[in-house]
């Protein structure tokens, strides 16, 4: 079986335990939560539109491993045109879900590790390489969704993972064994942890030899023994359980985070990648938060691309859309969404080969998208407020909107356009509500910020790649300046 239905993989994810605690509670059944539900149906999102024959060019790809076809998810990119089609699967799912649809840190986890575990085996003769093939032709065949574990809690930032007053707040290896390793430490800001099959445990910074233990990669699978997690609040999310899903804004979709602690995990030496070899913990690094960044030019835009047509909607619901200033706002917020994606598109088609032969985004590039990710959102996200309207953050709720006395008079005061009913246009604000102001952190705004790495981190690579000493002699050339 190569490809799932959404119906396979939500029984599938159901057969799973895992340990999951949230509001001080063990949830028994994570999948029919229902403030975790809608995270969930987002990830089914990816196996639904892998089944129509409309979108399989860009949803599936022909495995060159095996001759199938799998989930674009489990591919390893072998061209720039992967490395575009994914952006563009991407801004897809985003426009379907209007929330984080939570495989990309599992891909982008699968293309870092292929290329790195290639080359610490050409250094050192490790089968790093072939574990990782294997753990991927498994997951392609299963059609299996992997997160992707790259951040530590850090504790003190000026201290070196070992130099810690607790060890444990880098992941590190605490038993070398005859058939494998045990890992203790934990993972912060999982996306999507709760809704995967197995997750790759990566290292979060460059490494030097004092750091042995801390640099570690492999794969496991999320009901391991030893692994649980601590679901993470978003704003708003208890509205799911007050049976008003106007009030919700996206009903259906959503995301998730999840701190998810390693205690005493045993790893067979079969699913090892990096054990060690602190020299490649920055390369594996670098090359995870490249794809990581080139991502957000496709799912951050698919999701403003909804945002931009709520507004425009609540704007005509207002009677406003032809208002020149309307219209002008409107230009802007698309001017932003789409100097996103086309960062976005850029770093893949200007991507190269590493040495296993898999591609690798542009780099600077890739950081450029990311950066911009963290500014354009929030100016998409004023403008989607101010064509709003203040209503946005004003409006009853919907059991006001459904009493009997109350309603009435709820639908004569907010009512706006004649031919527009008042649960209409409450219901588009809403949806602006959950993608503006935070009641959908994972998904857009907030999330735009310290996804894939801080800003501060992008503009560190920015100028590691941005090559500041060709353009000054680009510069003497021109002045014809010798020294």
């Amino acid at each position: 079986m190569a490809l799932m239905t959404g119906e396979q993989y939500i029984a599938s994810i159901r057969k799973r335990k895992m340990q999951v605690y949230m509001f001080g509670e063990k949830i028994e059944n994570p999948v029919d939560d229902p403030i975790l539900r809608p995270s969930l149906n987002s990830v089914r999102m990816t196996y639904d539109l892998a089944q129509m024959p409309e979108y399989q060019d860009l949803m599936t790809v022909i495995s060159p491993d095996t001759g199938e076809r799998i989930n674009r998810f489990t591919h390893i990119h072998r061209s720039t045109e992967d490395l575009i089609n994914k952006v563009k699967m991407q801004r897809l799912l985003g426009q379907k879900t209007a929330a984080c649809f939570q495989r990309c840190v599992g891909m982008d986890a699968f293309n870092a590790v292929y290329s790195t575990a290639y080359e610490i085996d050409q250094k050192y003769g490790t089968p790093y390489f072939e574990n990782f093939k294997k753990f991927m032709l498994y997951c392609q065949e299963k059609d299996l969704t992997v997160d992707g574990a790259m951040t530590d809690p850090k504790g003190d930032r000026s201290k070196a993972p070992h130099e810690q007053a607790d060890p444990d707040l880098y992941l590190r290896v605490v038993e070398r064994r005859k058939d494998g390793i045990v890992v203790c430490g934990a993972k912060a800001h999982q996306t999507g942890a709760l809704n995967s099959h197995e997750v790759i445990v990566m290292p979060t910074i460059s490494m030097g030899p004092e750091d042995k233990d801390y640099a570690v990669s492999f794969a496991v699978p999320m009901d391991a023994e030893g692994i649980y997690m601590i679901i993470g609040r978003q704003s708003c999310d208890t509205r799911k359980l007050e049976n008003a899903p106007l009030d919700v804004g996206n009903e259906e979709f959503g995301g998730v985070e999840a701190l998810v602690i390693f205690d005493h995990v045993f790893v067979p030496n079969d699913r090892i990648f990096l054990n060690g070899e602190t020299e490649f913990a920055g390369m594996l690094v670098e090359r995870f938060a490249g794809y990581h960044r080139q991502s957000y030019g496709g799912c951050k835009v698919g999701v403003g691309d909804v945002l931009i047509g709520a507004a425009a909607v609540a704007a005509e619901y207002n009677g406003a859309a032809r208002a020149s200033h309307v219209k002008d706002k409107l230009i802007e917020m698309t001017h932003l969404n789409e100097t996103l994606y086309s960062c976005g598109i850029a770093c893949s088609a200007e991507g190269k080969p590493t040495k296993s032969g898999n591609y690798m985004i542009d780099l600077l590039l890739a950081n450029i998208c990311k950066q911009n990710v963290t500014r354009f959102p929030y100016e998409i996200v004023r403008l989607a407020e101010d064509l709003a309207g203040g209503l946005v953050v004003t409006a009853p709720s919907e059991k006001d909107f459904r009493d009997p006395d109350l309603g009435p008079v709820i639908d004569k005061y907010l009512k706006g356009t004649e031919n527009v009913s008042t649960e209409n246009r409450l219901r588009i604000l809403r949806l602006i509500e959950n993608l503006a102001l935070g009641t959908a952190a994972v998904g857009y705004r907030t999330e735009s910020m310290h996804g894939a790495g801080s800003p501060q981190a992008q503009r560190i690579m920015i100028s590691r790649q941005g090559n500041l000493a060709q353009k000054k002699e680009l510069a003497k050339a021109i002045a014809h300046i010798a020294e």
